[in-house]
This record gives C-alpha cells, structure tokens and sequence, in this order.
C-alpha cells in the first residue's frame, strides 16, 4: 500500500480541516487506511502545545497588533531553516515515522514541516516527496514556498500568482482550491437557500468564534429583524447561548440558537450569507457552499487575503461593526435580493468544492506515474539498517 502522510498543526482551524477532508479523499480513493494524520507538536509535547495553542488564539483576538508585527517578522526575516533547532523532537519523531510508516509521500497543510522534510533529506540521505498544501489566500507567509517541495497545492489564482511572482515553478504549482469536506459536491444540487424573489425570508447564518467581536449586539440585532431567519452557532458558549434563546423565543419569524455542531456544511448550503469572521477553512467553506460572506473579523496577516479574495470579487462586504453588519445584509437583500444573487454568481466561478477529491488524484497519480517508480527503485527512498 502507498501510504499518504498528511502532517498538521492545530494553529487555526483550517490548518487541521485541511487535512482531515484530504485524508477522506485519499483512502476514499486508494482504501481505508491509506492516509495517515499526524499533528507533531501534539505528539511530542501535548502540554506545551495546549499551551502555545491557547496563547496563539489569545494572542489573535486579544492582541491582533502584536501578532500582526510577528506574522510580518516571519514572513521577512525567514528565520527558517536556520532556527529549526527549535524544532529537535519533532523533527525525530518525522524521521521515527518516515522509517517505520515508510509512506509514499508527505502532505504538509502547516508550512513548518516541509523545512523538516528538507533537514531529513539533508542529513540523513533519505527522500520522499514533500506536497504542501496551502491553507491561506493571497497574503501568504513565505514559509510555505521557502522550502524545497514536490509541488504545492494552491485555493485560487491569485495565490497561485503570488507563488509564481515569489519564483516557485509554474509547473510545480497546482490550483486546485481548498480541500473542504465532500458534502458540498455530493450535496450542492440537493440544498439550496429558499428563492429571495419567489417572495421567501432571507436566512442569515452568524458563526460565532471565540473572541468575535460585537457578537452579542450583533446577535441581538439579527434577533430583532423579524422577516429574517436566523441562525446563531454559538460554539460552547453556554452563556451566550441561554441568553439568545431567551430573545429568539419572542421571534415571529423562527431562529435557531445552536452550540457546537458539525453540520456547518449543510447550514452553509442552505442559508443565503453567513456572517464570521475570515478564517481559512470557514471562508472557503462558504464559498465551497456558494454562501456570501460578510465578514465580520479578520487576523491581521494569514486572514487578509481571506478577505481580499473576497473583495477582489465584489462578494459580500467587510463590517467593522454591528451597524455595518445589518447594513451590509439590507443591501444584499434589497429588491428581492439582486445584490444577493450577483454575489452567489459570481462565488460560482470561485467555489471548488471537488478539492480534496482532486488533490488526492494528484499526490496519487504523481507516486504511481512511471517516472518516479523507476526513480524510486533506482534510489530507495529509506535508509536500511
């Protein structure tokens, strides 16, 4: 069995989704089993990285400056290869798994890894070719193309403009959209929002993060617009949730308070915009669901090109504040919602929603293809003995 090791870290949600519904698609493709997760800071120091984990997420709702100011010094001061010292054990634990899974290839969805990849090779003699899979749009950090890979798997064109312009190889870069999960094609002519100009409501999705800002006032005001039907997912934010229930029940017009739930895909297909903020996995999804966004919150650094993606395509607005948020979604819903389906039009061009399928097909065919079987039996790819 070719083997697919798909390495992640949970520093943002799109990081560990990305590599969660390529996994599917692989052993969807090839067999159960075939496609192996691993998160190496979890597995090497799961305290330290709860840890780093929970000041990264304080850090980006609570300091969004400072993280700024340290995404930006990443990106130009390329402390990469040179510091990977840091990284000692989970650079052995990499090399401890190589040897014994000994897989075909390595898919990387956090740039980290593939500098480790590079370092094994360097060291050891050992090869296996090394895909990364970019999570973030446009306003990418130069971790993700400073090492030597196989190929890079990209969410749009315009990301794959700014790795040709860093000086990737055209032929080496694939555009092959983000890898969301595999409902939103087996599922998109199946679910659909109702038709805005058949005289429906319009339904608004608010997907509440941790740290978004205004959410109780913006919540409250949705609860407020009775010809709307809204749905709040509140995460585990008992509190939070409690409260809206109390206010959705005085509705005309039904609402839906949820906690934590796993059926945003379907939520996505099914409501005409969603409000969030601009994270990686989210952004993508909605546009994998053809769901206008309106966003509420961006990540200074990894988040803006979320964003810009949008903006570049004149889907769905950027809000500042509870105000904004309304006024945004008035416009959109206008006239029998003409702005609406102008923006659910245009996400048809952007929406990729066979991704993972297709970059799965990719790795596989590339490990399979003729070339790189002989190159393979000619120079093992694992040390002996």
């Amino acid at each position: 069995m070719n083997r697919i090791l798909i390495l992640t870290a949970g520093y943002g949600e799109g990081h560990n989704a990305a590599a969660r519904n390529l996994a599917v698609a692989v052993d969807d493709l090839a067999g159960p089993g075939t496609a192996q997760i691993a998160d190496l800071f979890a597995l090497c120091s799961p305290r330290l990285n709860s840890i780093a984990r929970r000041g990264y997420l304080a850090m980006i709702n609570r300091t969004p400056r400072v993280w700024s100011a340290f995404y930006g010094w990443i990106d130009r001061a390329k402390p990469f290869p040179r510091h990977l010292g840091f990284f000692r054990r989970e650079q052995a634990k990499l090399l401890d798994l190589l040897e014994s899974e000994k897989p075909a290839a390595v898919c990387c969805t956090y740039p980290i890894y593939a500098f480790l990849m590079e370092q094994i090779t360097a060291r050891t003699g050992l090869r296996v070719p090394v895909f990364n899979v970019v999570t973030d749009s446009i306003s990418i950090n130069s971790l993700w193309w400073l090492p030597r890979c196989d190929g890079w798997f990209l969410p749009n064109h315009e990301t794959t403009a700014v790795m040709t312009k860093a000086g990737c190889a055209p032929s080496l870069l694939h555009t092959s959209g983000f890898p969301v999960q595999s409902v939103f094609s087996a599922q998109h002519n199946q679910l659909a929002p109702p038709n805005l100009a058949a005289g429906h409501n319009p339904r608004v999705l608010y997907i509440i993060n941790s740290g978004s800002w205004h959410a109780e006032t913006t919540a409250q005001l949705l609860l407020a617009e009775n010809g709307w039907e809204i749905t709040c997912a509140v995460g585990r934010d008992e509190r939070l949730r409690r409260k809206l229930e109390h206010l959705a029940a005085r509705r005309r017009v039904p609402a839906r308070i949820l906690g934590w739930t796993d059926q945003i895909p379907q939520l996505l297909m099914t409501h005409h915009v969603v409000i969030s903020k601009a994270g990686g996995a989210t952004t993508q999804e909605a546009i994998a669901a053809r769901c206008p966004m309106i966003v509420n919150q961006i990540v200074p650094g990894q988040e803006e090109g979320n964003y810009e993606l949008l903006r570049r395509h004149d889907i769905g607005a950027y809000a500042a504040n509870p105000a904004e948020v309304m006024a945004a979604l008035r416009r959109g819903f206008a006239n029998g919602g003409d702005v609406w389906r102008a923006w659910r039009r245009k996400l048809e061009a952007l929406a990729r929603p066979d991704a993972a399928r297709d970059i799965a097909q990719s790795v596989l065919h590339q490990i399979n293809h003729p070339a790189y079987i002989k190159a393979a039996s000619s120079a093992p790819l694992y040390r002996h003995g």
